[in-house]
């Protein structure tokens, strides 16, 4: 056994005063396995030891919330006895090292902590983000990622639905890659991981546990250097053949009553799924390591317990040789790894035994409940000034607008959604591309509507209104489908949590994003922390995406993005002041980044989206689409390039603003609408009964989008913005 050194404990990311604390739990030096399984429960990835304080602080509770955070999932009821099983997960710093495994791995892992609950996946979603696309390494990232996702997904035939994907330098040495799953279960059919039952068998089954992803949420939980590249043996590699095995044996075996604990194999593999269950059913565990399937010779205790080999899952079963004959005749069937492992104990010890002698010998509780929870200084940022109108330039509208809709954060992804199939299981209602995705709940009218939404430049320029407004994005994006939006996931990735002032975009992002929750009655129900995403000293823009879900009771009554008709009036919802402030027009005609983001008027927003639901419930809009990045202008011209026979628009601008912040500024709470002469006068009505501004800024037809004089064919735009990835992916194309 190796000596345990500082270098050793150094080496296993556990600071000093860390060790000192195992050292009290333990009342003696731990051994290398004992301090390897210390390692990973105690890493920012698994234990949130740097957030949990303020994670504390959001909103998480609801009459339909069902389950809140702290499984593996979070559940929402959705009436006629079926609930949405939801979570959003990151696979950043394993993506960039290993692009294809680590974005297809990201897919396999949150697939499992949904269908681990007992509903079967009928979603995936993703939001990614990429460096610099002129950096020597990004388009080989976006190249392996996209695929990896696209392998997994269509290979499990679960569609992938949606997403977004942005571009920005300070990823360049640390891309994000967020995997979201959404799930349908029966309500009455729902299982959580807490052990029960002393003597019940612990059972393993899936794959077989190989040396791959050893101290992976280890490697998660630290900044890159420049040797980043040599950390791809703590690269899981997954199989999504035996993953659609495993959903289909998962699903069976809890459709019989032999199932009292499950858990998935996901970060820090088999101990943490061991002590998870153990700790949340108060009991202890005494496992045979010689018993687990393995796939490599001379594997070691360590090495076992470290694993994050993929699709493997451990379970509680009920006594006796029928409930387990049961279950192994379902394993046999999918031709999966089935073994029992282990007992449960009443000693609350995780006791562990290799060739008949005890490895390791650790208390449960101190060790799943006794993480450190740090209390982290913090400096909330500096405000930045207003940026005036008047102080940006006035490129022409036409030229502008044709600039932003081929910029990378707003070109056509369809180079990537393409790869992905979207229509496997015949329920998604459209195609990727707009506001949320829609998904039917089979053989129900009712729909779910899914999207993912942050936008970090907003968050850098001020975390407290860049939280808010990632909340109320997504809320926009679901009311804008016409679907009640009901619960949030949500993925946290941030710089170093020691630095105070990334700590305090992660305080301030937590506190606007709850404020946000609670306001709009818009609960967290799951969620995952990723930190440390810096590379060489260099921290990421805060990105703390949101993962947004609603329902909506008749997806007959949905409204979608494209312009229907010729001759019908567009409808401006919400109040425009011409916000030019960390906009996408700042940044990419006036090469500026800064300013304060726009502000998030919470009580407007639910005021806004409760009409715009009403409306399109009531069948008065033909088409709408939210404002937000690239403004007014980009809005409407997305709503006329994905029109069919390409529908253009004429705008009247108002003379009581500078017609580039009427035309690009980024104010919050606002919808396009086009809405039939015939509904004109009702929709005006309602916007009064509702407390909204409206007002009528033009009229569809035509080939051309014109404001202020000024024209530019949509056909021109269309080429613009669908020309950029395709030309950017150019060579890579081939090779996928």
């Amino acid at each position: 056994m190796s000596k345990i050194t500082p270098e050793v404990i150094a080496q296993h990311g556990i600071k000093p005063d860390e060790y000192k604390k195992i050292l009290e739990i333990m009342g003696r030096e731990p051994n290398l396995t004992e301090l390897g399984i210390f390692s990973v429960m105690w890493s920012e990835h698994c234990s949130y030891k740097s957030s949990k304080k303020w994670l504390k602080t959001l909103p998480t509770k609801a009459p339909w919330v069902i389950c809140g955070p702290g499984e593996n999932a979070g559940i929402i009821d959705i009436g006629d006895g079926q609930a949405i099983v939801f979570k959003m997960e990151s696979h950043n710093h394993p993506s960039f090292i290993e692009p294809y495994q680590g974005a297809a791995t990201g897919v396999g892992g949150i697939l499992r902590d949904v269908f681990t609950m007992g509903a079967r996946p009928i979603a995936n979603m993703n939001a990614l983000r990429f460096g610099d696309p002129s950096h020597p390494k990004t388009r080989h990232l976006v190249a392996g990622v996209v695929a990896g996702i696209g392998g997994y997904g269509n290979c499990v035939g679960v569609p992938t639905v949606g997403g977004e994907t942005n571009f920005h330098p300070s990823y360049n040495g640390n891309i994000l890659v967020n995997a979201m799953t959404v799930g349908l279960a029966d309500k009455d059919r729902i299982f959580y991981s807490a052990a029960a039952g002393i003597g019940n068998p612990v059972v393993y089954f899936g794959s077989k546990t190989g040396r791959d992803g050893i101290h992976g949420a280890t490697m998660a939980s630290a900044e890159f250097d420049e040797k980043s590249e040599e950390k791809r043996p703590t690269v899981q590699v997954g199989d999504p053949f035996t993953e659609k095995l495993l959903i289909e044996a998962c699903l069976e075996l809890m459709a019989t009553d032999v199932i009292v604990a499950i858990q998935d194999m996901g970060a820090a593999g088999l101990t943490s799924s061991s002590f998870e269950m153990a700790s949340k059913g108060g009991l202890g565990i005494e496992m045979d390591l010689d018993s687990v399937p393995m796939r490599e010779e001379g594997m070691s205790a360590y090495e076992i317990m470290l694993s994050e080999s993929q699709e493997r899952m451990l379970m509680v079963l009920k006594p006796g040789p029928e409930a387990e004959a049961k279950a192994k005749a379902i394993m046999d069937k999918w031709e999966l790894d089935f073994a029992v492992v282990g007992v449960l104990t009443d000693s609350g010890r995780m006791v562990l035994k290799r060739h008949g002698e005890v490895v390791a010998d650790l208390p449960i509780d101190p060790l799943a409940l006794a993480s450190p929870e740090y209390d982290r200084p913090w400096t909330a940022p500096a405000k930045r000034p207003v940026v005036e109108a008047k102080d940006v330039p006035q490129l022409c509208v036409a030229e502008a607008l044709k600039i932003l809709v081929a910029c990378p954060d707003l070109a056509s992804k369809r180079w990537i959604y393409s790869q992905y199939d979207h229509m496997v299981m015949g329920d998604t209602v459209g195609r990727p591309g707009g506001d949320a995705a829609l998904v039917r709940i089979h053989g129900t009218t009712k729909a779910v509507a899914i999207t993912t939404d942050v936008t970090p430049r907003y968050v850098l320029a001020d975390p407290y209104e860049g939280g808010r407004q990632a909340v109320a994005e997504a809320y926009r994006n679901l009311s804008a489908v016409g679907a009640l939006p009901m619960a949030i996931t949500d993925n946290l990735n941030f710089g170093n949590p020691e630095k105070p002032e990334i700590m305090g975009q992660i305080v301030e992002a937590i506190r606007g994003m709850g404020q946000a929750c609670k306001e709009l009655d818009f609960p967290v129900v799951s969620g995952n922390v990723s930190l440390y995403n810096e590379t060489q000293g260099n921290a990421i823009l805060p990105t703390p995406a949101v993962g947004g879900v609603g329902l909506l009771e008749d997806v007959a009554k949905s409204a979608t993005v494209p312009f229907k008709n010729a001759g019908s009036s567009i409808v401006l919802i919400g109040e425009t002041k011409g916000w030019l402030g960390s906009s996408l027009y700042l940044r990419e005609i006036a090469k500026r980044e800064d300013g304060a983001p726009p502000p998030v008027a919470l009580h407007r927003e639910r005021r806004a989206g409760e009409l715009v639901r009403q409306l399109i419930g009531d069948g008065l809009v033909l088409a709408c689409h939210d404002v937000s990045d690239g403004g007014l202008l980009v809005a409407v011209a997305e709503m006329a390039m994905a029109s069919e026979g390409r529908i253009g628009a004429v705008l009247e601008a108002p003379h009581t603003l500078p017609l580039h912040a009427w035309c690009f500024g980024e104010d919050q709470g606002r919808y396009v609408l086009e809405v039939s002469d015939n509904d004109l006068a009702s929709v005006l009505e309602e916007a009064v009964e509702h407390d909204t501004a409206a007002r009528v800024i033009g009229k569809t037809g035509g080939p051309v989008i014109s404001v202020g004089g000024r024209a530019v064919p949509v056909f021109e735009l269309a080429e613009a913005n669908e020309g950029w990835l395709p030309a950017y992916m150019g060579e890579e194309m081939s090779g996928h």
